[in-house]
């Protein structure tokens, strides 16, 4: 996901693919501690994608409102 994907999204948007990324993790981390996980490169995508969404979660609700 890219950072210009994330800014186009709404507010409802951002949490709807926030929550569905956290169970991707969730996921994600038992398939490493079962020793299941084939793209281990897929944990740091999903770390990355929530700390998107969250960054721009918390720069809209920061920016002044115009």
């Amino acid at each position: 996901m890219k950072a210009s994907d994330v800014k186009a999204m709404t507010e409802d948007q951002l949490k709807d693919e926030l929550m569905k990324l956290k169970k991707e993790q969730f996921n994600l981390r038992f398939q490493k501690a079962s020793g299941q996980l084939e793209n281990t490169a897929r944990v740091r995508e999903v770390r990355r994608d929530i700390a998107r969404i969250k960054t721009m979660q918390q720069s809209r609700s920061t920016a002044p409102a115009a």
